[in-house]
């Protein structure tokens, strides 16, 4: 099974930006979707972004299309999140998470494996 360890995040003003990246072991990481969700303090975790296994197929929440770009390179078994103009709304515990399928999906209830998370905070 796919073991997943984020990091990048930090802190940072509003209009700033961050790369998050999700370093896979364990697994076959080039055969399956993956995911970026977050959860603020007080609500419920929500779907970021996502990408099927061999990267041409992505999608994103509307509060981040335009913003924030997902890609995967394979042959480091990484995923990112690229993050750009950065609001304080944006301020949450982001996570990344693995299908065990090749197509990506918005629903996390179909995601099998996830990370320990990464924050990500901005300030106005």
């Amino acid at each position: 099974q796919v073991q997943l360890v984020e990091s990048g995040g930090g802190s940072v003003q509003a209009g700033g930006s961050l790369r998050l990246a999700c370093a896979a072991s364990g697994g076959t990481f080039r055969s399956v979707a993956m995911g970026w969700f977050r959860q603020a303090p007080g609500k419920e975790r929500e779907f970021v972004a996502t990408i099927s296994w061999s990267g041409g197929r992505t999608n994103y929440a509307d509060s981040v299309k335009g913003r924030f770009t997902i890609s995967r390179d394979n042959a480091k078994d990484t995923v990112y999140l690229q993050m750009n103009s950065l609001k304080p709304e944006d301020t949450a515990l982001y996570y990344c998470a693995a299908r065990s399928s090749a197509w990506s999906s918005t629903d996390e209830r179909t995601y099998a494996t996830w990370g320990q998370g990464t924050q990500v905070t901005v300030s106005s």
